[in-house]
């Protein structure tokens, strides 16, 4: 999924797009999507048990230092640290986690389809936002990297947290709040990930960065 973001947890956005247009039932499930940007209150959080790994919590790094890791890495989106760091807080998400997946897919933006879309999940087209490069199964162009950010948040924590992506993939996958819980989902085995190497990336990012240490 690296890099070019095939994953069921991306791929999803597609299929809601494609479930709203033929149910307007749907449109609440799409406006999930975008509760950060477009002011919607997050779903409420599931009761979490303490020291489950999950990613939910308070931020564990600071917004100083997520801009001095993507400084180091020379990340296009370097600057931005305090806005992912408070989007983080506000959907009640570490934000170790959402910079771990960022280096995951694209190394802070500097590899793949990010340079142009501006996603730190490389999200495939959703409703709110255009779909370019078709040609290549199309993805969200986001505003700006603040707004990548907002959707990322708003897709895990409305979706994979509550459970309500269930619905999409058919399966009683979640509510998912760890990452060995979310990976099997975001970036399934089934469309050539592998699913244990994408989780031991994350949870080596997250450790890394919490040692105070900016390379991974």
């Amino acid at each position: 999924m690296r890099r070019y973001a095939i994953g069921a947890g991306l791929l999803l956005l597609i299929m809601l797009a494609l479930a709203i247009s033929n149910n307007p039932g749907l449109t609440s499930a799409s406006a999930q999507l975008a509760a950060t940007t477009n002011g919607t209150p997050y779903a409420p959080l599931p009761a979490q048990k303490p020291d489950d790994g999950s990613l939910l919590g308070k931020p564990t790094i600071s917004a100083h230092f997520i801009d001095q890791v993507l400084a180091a890495y020379h990340s296009p989106a370097t600057g931005t640290g305090q806005q992912l760091y408070d989007l983080g807080v506000q959907a009640g998400i570490d934000p170790a986690y959402a910079l771990a997946f960022f280096l995951h897919e694209s190394r802070f933006g500097t590899t793949g389809e990010a340079r142009v879309t501006l996603s730190l999940g490389n999200e495939r087209c959703i409703p709110d936002r255009p779909c370019i490069d078709q040609d290549r199964g199309g993805y969200a162009q986001m505003e700006s990297w603040v707004d990548g950010y907002a959707h990322w948040y708003a897709l895990i924590r409305n979706l994979y947290v509550t459970g309500a992506i269930n619905q999409y993939i058919g399966r009683n996958a979640c509510p998912c709040t760890t990452i060995p819980q979310i990976i099997p989902v975001y970036a399934p085995s089934s469309d050539g990930n592998d699913e244990q190497a994408y989780i031991s990336a994350i949870l080596h990012a997250v450790q890394t960065w919490r040692a105070g240490r900016i390379f991974v």
